[in-house]
């Protein structure tokens, strides 16, 4: 059975990781850290799960999704509405998990938080980086953003991959994504075209400063 996303681990974003690997295993200061990034709905999650499974046990998926502020909290700043925006998330608590990542004490275990859109709101502590594991693929929208708290990012990481796919598709696919959460379809189209679409305009000219854009396609 093919792994989900299998297809979008190209031969030469295989020999990236192998690069990153080798260099964490040549002794550098710290561990490596890969960035995956691009609008909502681009496949970040995707390319993530197919590199740590290609590369299982040495490789942790971190998104940066666990850092979303509760949905209680989203509602009483007055921003559940525009929930996904670089104002809904605790962006300084993202910098100082990527800093604990890069060098974490000897033997030291980090806990990072994982998103559950069941419950609208991060779980602390569901994800475990084990002090052994050599690398970490960091994926999120905003890794190579300039305001709203995430500047320090990108200087945090080895390398970064922009996703790239055909926006079409992309945006029928997080039209899915929601109804699938629960929003009525006229509700997720809604959202998408107004919401997530203002985040896409956001990060596409990011993509500039990426080592490598991946088009899916």
């Amino acid at each position: 059975m093919s792994r989900p996303g299998a297809g979008l681990l190209t031969a030469d974003l295989v020999a990236r990781v192998q690069g990153l690997l080798a260099g964490a295993a040549a002794g550098g200061p710290g561990r490596r850290l890969l960035g995956i990034t691009g609008a909502p709905g681009a496949g970040k999650s995707t390319l993530a799960a197919a590199v740590c499974q290609a590369f299982a046990p040495r490789v942790v998926v971190v998104p940066m999704d666990g850092f979303h502020l509760a949905q209680t909290e989203l509602e009483r700043l007055g921003r559940a509405d525009r929930k996904g925006a670089p104002d809904t998330f605790d962006a300084a608590g993202f910098v100082a998990l990527l800093r604990r990542l890069r060098a974490p004490e000897p033997d030291e275990t980090v806990w990072a938080p994982e998103y559950r859109r069941d419950l609208r709101h991060g779980v602390t502590g569901a994800i475990a980086v084990p002090a052994d594991v050599p690398l970490v693929v960091v994926e999120g929208n905003y890794l190579l953003l300039d305001g709203s708290g995430f500047a320090p990012v990108a200087a945090l990481l080895d390398e970064v991959w922009f996703v790239a796919p055909d926006d079409v598709l992309r945006r029928e696919r997080l039209i899915e994504r929601h109804q699938r959460f629960g929003k009525a379809p006229e509700v997720a189209r809604e959202w998408v075209l107004r919401s997530d679409e203002a985040n896409a305009r956001l990060v596409a000219p990011t993509a500039a400063r990426a080592h490598v854009v991946v088009d899916p396609g």
